[in-house]
């Protein structure tokens, strides 16, 4: 048609409740295509007159008021439960539809209390053509009209009002059920932390400081300082497979085994470690592993005696500006019953540095999927070498949380150890 609505501009959109009923009923099985009640046509010869009524009397919500460069107007209206849409709409020149106004067939909304919901709209002026009745068939209803004489059904049932009170009742059950897990889980996170050392042993000739951050409120990486006696301690990083409340029941399993029989770790480190697999292997699922790096230094001889349990390999900074890593030895522990490892040897002098890592160091991604990686570690580890071992993990750290900007997807845990002068105090 000449002068149709169809290219009529829009000027201005108001639209301060839409986003209450997009997506509602959204099936996840995408089985068929999507489709759902859009609006119901409800015509008016006043529009502001009409939009009062529902907003100001029923109480409904503006879901949206679109003003058109003609000077049409397309107006939504919603009650304020649920997903229903009103379209308040006067009738397009040329299309008959005058007769619709005061006639548009009856809508029906569905009220918890026919009786208080039809008080409080006596009391706010709306007229009723049939006050609330309870037919034989269960229920009660009544009936109203707007102000063109449009007719709408207000009705409920029992079986209504209990289910409503059922539904109110399992989420109130769920909002407290979440609160509990999430007080559970703060808990758990405060437990962790105990978990990591608390103190370091002081030996004479090292700074070293630890550091995790957690992706989660609890995770599977450990790392730990074992003092093994005057001059001697054992550094302990390792990656518990999987995430969550899982990973850090196996982390806390994996931490009491390496506590309760570190007393062995220095006179024969593969035995220690041979019987740590063997108690992971016994007491947890068949699927259950970490990887894990144990390194013990003894400050009389400067020896660094390790064994690479599937994990990363160590960085070692040689003050020449070299690099040396500390490869795999053996395989991850706690997933096979029959294990075994090689101990290797290496030594750090003045100006030296030891570097343990998780794979949530080297594996963040940034934006563009491209993980931090191996050379940006080592780059990292230059740069900031000159700090002492604290302030060293802090900057390193950073450095990966700056270039992994968004959500971290994995725990990040860092060991630095600096081999000082005799005379050096951190």
């Amino acid at each position: 048609m000449e002068g149709s609505w169809a290219k009529d501009l829009i000027v201005s959109v108001d639209q301060p409740s839409a986003f209450r009923y997009d997506g509602a009923g959204f099936r996840l099985d995408g089985d068929g295509p999507y489709l759902r009640l859009h609006f119901v046509t409800i015509y008016v010869s006043d529009q502001e007159r009409s939009l009062r009524f529902f907003v100001d009397q029923l109480g409904f919500s503006l879901v949206s008021d679109v003003r058109f460069a003609s000077g049409n107007r397309w107006v939504e209206v919603g009650p304020p439960d649920g997903t229903a849409i009103l379209a308040l709409a006067r009738p397009v020149p040329g299309l008959n539809e005058n007769r619709f106004i005061g006639n548009s067939g009856m809508v029906t909304f569905l009220a918890e209390d026919v009786e208080a919901k039809y008080k409080e709209w006596t009391t706010r002026g709306v007229h009723f053509t049939i006050p609330p009745q309870s037919p034989s068939w269960g229920g009660m209803f009544c009936r109203f009209v707007d102000p063109d004489g449009n007719t709408f059904a207000l009705a409920g049932f029992d079986h209504t009002t209990s289910e409503l009170d059922h539904r109110r009742r399992a989420y109130a059950e769920k909002i407290e059920a979440e609160r509990r897990a999430a007080q559970e889980l703060e808990i758990a996170k405060q437990v962790q932390m105990r978990l990591f050392p608390q103190r370091q042993p002081a030996v004479a000739s090292l700074d070293y400081a630890g550091i995790c951050v957690q992706a989660r409120s609890v995770g599977g990486d450990y790392y730990d300082f074992l003092d093994l006696g005057p001059g001697k301690i054992a550094f302990v990083l390792a990656d518990i497979a999987g995430k969550g409340i899982a990973a850090a029941l196996l982390m806390a399993n994996l931490q009491a085994n390496m506590r309760s029989q570190m007393v062995s770790a220095i006179r024969q480190p593969d035995g220690f470690l041979a019987s740590v697999n063997r108690l992971l292997f016994e007491n947890t699922a068949v699927s259950s592993y970490a990887t894990l790096f144990f390194a013990a230094y003894d400050d009389q001889t400067s020896c660094v005696r390790y064994a690479n349990c599937g994990h990363l390999p160590g960085l070692i900074l040689r003050g020449n500006g070299s690099v040396e890593t500390l490869n795999a030895t053996t395989t991850v522990i706690g997933l096979f019953e029959a294990w075994s490892c090689s101990i290797q040897e290496t030594f750090l002098v003045p100006g030296d540095t030891l570097a343990l890592y998780s794979d949530g160091v080297t594996e963040s991604p940034n934006s563009a999927g491209v993980e931090f990686g191996e050379e940006r570690l080592l780059d990292s580890l230059r740069r900031h070498n000159g700090r002492g071992a604290c302030a060293m993990t802090e900057a390193v750290v950073q450095d990966v949380r700056r270039f992994s900007v968004g959500e971290q997807f994995d725990d990040i845990t860092l060991i630095i150890i600096k081999r000082t002068d005799p005379a050096y105090r951190a």
